[in-house]
């Protein structure tokens, strides 16, 4: 217990404070209560966004904005909790881009570490460093920070997808570059999947027999759902035991490393059977859900919130949450445990 300041104690130390100010200098036992907290207190609040809602407004905006003349035609998912900040959680951006047909959104890269989920259109593409990923509903797909990458659309559908950054994270570090490419689309430089056909599978070339123009830490940027969703069926049909708090979840991998799939973010996906209940759990990991198939609910620190597809859902860090599924469910969710994990600060509490 803290001793009682006297009164003529006090006084003299708010005119030793008011001297110091000006030179940029602060007593930190008036504030280290409020710097080292006892546990994490995030200012993001919980909240969930509708797919329909934003789709329209999206659309919308399509009408008024082509993709060049926006650079990227992107509405932002900004946390209630975090007015003017442009994030989803303190450390994470969340935005729904839209590419409609013939367009293209031109060449550029920067420092972030960026992941695209794809929500609805098929047929498009994300080109990084000159290859193209053909996209289709729920594949994953990313744009490591430092590598030249365009979309475009050549499709008669519109494409729609869920953008994950690193964007406050680099903020915080001061570390952002960016810059945009002399044409809008970077020459292609490799047949659009061969990166998935080396690295795809498990395996990878073998070293000194060919050469590959990927960077070393970071060859494979495609994860279609017609992989990873027939994975999870095969694990929940394999007779394994299921996770209370997970249900059954499997999380994208870096094949080089078997880390996670960029330096900042990790990425997962879940899959809950029909009226199955997990147990509450929380991490410091505040975490973005996409809700890729089936109904259910989500009960994050009391509050109960309706899933349906495609909803996107933000659980806070150290929020508690656990699912129901009133369907066959399947999440997917991304955060920055891998950026905790490499600062030593990741923790998690199971109920």
């Amino acid at each position: 217990m803290h001793e009682v300041l006297s009164n003529d104690q006090q006084s003299q130390l708010n005119a030793l404070y008011e001297q110091m100010e000006p030179e940029g200098l602060y007593p930190l036992w008036e504030k280290l209560s409020a710097l080292v907290l006892p546990k994490p207190d995030s200012p993001a609040k919980v909240h969930k966004w509708s797919y329909d809602n934003a789709r329209d407004y999206l659309m919308r905006a399509g009408d008024l904005i082509s993709a060049k003349q926006a650079e990227r035609r992107v509405l932002i998912l900004e946390n209630p909790g975090l007015p003017g900040h442009s994030g989803i959680t303190p450390s994470l951006y969340a935005g729904l881009q839209l590419i409609l047909p013939g367009e293209i959104a031109p060449a550029h890269r920067h420092a972030q570490c960026a992941l695209r989920f794809v929500m609805e259109g098929g047929g498009a593409y994300t080109s990084v460093d000159g290859e193209k990923a053909v996209m289709q509903p729920f594949d994953l797909v990313l744009t490591p920070g430092g590598q030249w990458h365009d979309h475009g659309n050549p499709t008669e559908t519109p494409m729609i997808w869920l953008d994950g950054l690193d964007i406050p994270t680099v903020r915080h570090f001061d570390a952002s570059f960016a810059e945009g490419y002399s044409e809008d689309q970077f020459p292609e430089q490799a047949p659009a999947g061969d990166s998935l056909n080396r690295y795809g599978r498990n395996m990878r070339p073998l070293k000194g027999h060919t050469a590959d123009r990927r960077p070393a830490h970071q060859p494979l940027f495609h994860y279609p759902y017609a992989e990873w969703r027939p994975a999870l069926d095969a694990m929940a049909e394999s007779g394994a035991e299921i996770d209370p708090h997970l249900g059954h979840a499997l999380e994208f991998m870096n094949p080089i490393n078997g880390g996670p799939i960029m330096a900042t973010i990790s990425a997962h996906v879940r899959l809950l059977p029909e009226g199955f209940e997990s147990k509450p759990r929380r991490s410091t990991d505040g975490t973005i859900f996409v809700v890729v198939e089936g109904t259910g609910e989500a009960v994050i620190e009391g509050e109960t919130i309706a899933l349906k597809p495609r909803d996107i859902v933000v659980v806070p860090s150290w929020k508690s949450v656990a699912f129901k599924a009133s369907s066959r469910l399947v999440l997917f969710g991304y955060s920055d445990k891998a950026c905790q994990e490499k600062l030593n600060l990741y923790k998690e509490e199971n109920a």
